[in-house]
C-alpha cells in the first residue's frame, strides 16, 4: 500500500490556474500507475487524468483535455496536475489515486490507494 497526500487546492477565479501535488510514500512510486479523480458537490467521483509508470503515456477526460496537464517526478515521489483556464464546473474535491496495474484507468474502483483529497473552488 502506498500513502498519498494531496495539496495545492484552494479558491481561484474563473480563468485562473492551480497546480495540485500528490506526494507518495511507503512503496516505490515508479511502480504505480497514477490518476487524478474529482468529486464535484453532490456528484460521483469522476476520472480526470492518468499517467503511466514512467510518465511516457498520459490520459485525459474530455473536460480536462487541452486545459489540464498531468505529470510525475519519480525522483521526488510526486504527482502533479496543472490546471489552467479553470471553470466553475471544475469545482470539486480532487483526489490522487495509485494502483500497480489498474484494469480500467478511468474507473475509481480500479485504484487501490487514495489520498484524502484537496478542495478546488472556482468562483468569482
Amino acid at each position: 500500500q502506498v500513502q498519498l497526500v494531496e495539496s495545492g487546492g484552494g479558491l481561484v477565479q474563473p480563468g485562473g490556474s492551480l497546480r495540485l501535488s500528490c506526494v507518495a510514500s511507503g512503496h516505490t512510486f515508479s511502480s504505480y500507475f497514477m490518476g487524478w479523480f474529482r468529486e464535484p458537490p453532490g456528484k460521483e467521483r469522476e476520472f480526470v487524468a492518468a499517467i503511466a509508470w514512467t510518465g511516457s503515456n498520459t490520459y485525459y477526460s474530455d473536460s480536462a483535455q487541452d486545459r489540464f496537464t498531468i505529470s510525475r517526478d519519480n525522483a521526488k515521489n510526486t504527482l502533479y496536475l496543472q490546471m489552467n483556464s479553470l471553470k466553475p464546473g471544475d469545482t470539486a474535491v480532487y483526489y490522487c489515486a495509485a494502483d500497480r496495474s489498474p484494469v480500467l484507468i478511468t474507473a475509481p474502483r480500479a485504484y487501490e490507494d487514495w489520498g484524502q483529497g484537496t478542495r478546488v473552488t472556482v468562483s468569482s
